[in-house]
């Protein structure tokens, strides 16, 4: 069973859903930088592996219901603004990593792609 959210506009379900597989991605490339430091690396690997479990259980569907009316470009499009809207929030509250003007700038690039991918 897929999770769904079908009442909902496609593009508001899919990006919805790449959101959460985005918070459990993020989680399985980058956590183990600040709590598994002083572990061997398959550890981390092992862990990072489960994690990223969830992450396509998600993932899977959203691609798939994002499938049904947007282009693959589109979808990779919408993934990488995604991944950025979860990333900045992650290095900044959970990493504690000051917050940089590069954001902006990459956000204000993917803004440009959105436009040009979705005219």
């Amino acid at each position: 069973m897929s999770p769904s959210f079908s009442g909902l506009p496609v593009i508001l379900q899919t990006t919805l859903l790449l959101a959460i597989s985005n918070v459990f991605m993020t989680f399985a490339w980058y956590a183990h930088l600040k709590h598994l430091n002083e572990r061997p690396w398959w550890v981390a690997a092992l862990l990072s592996w489960g994690i990223a479990l969830f992450e396509y259980l998600v993932q899977v569907p959203a691609n798939r219901i994002g499938n049904t009316e947007l282009s693959l470009a589109q979808l990779k499009i919408v993934q990488e603004v995604v991944t950025l809207a979860v990333f900045v929030p992650f290095v900044v509250l959970y990493m504690q990593q000051p917050l940089k003007l590069d954001y902006l700038w990459a956000g204000l690039c993917l803004l440009g792609a959105i436009y040009f991918i979705f005219r």
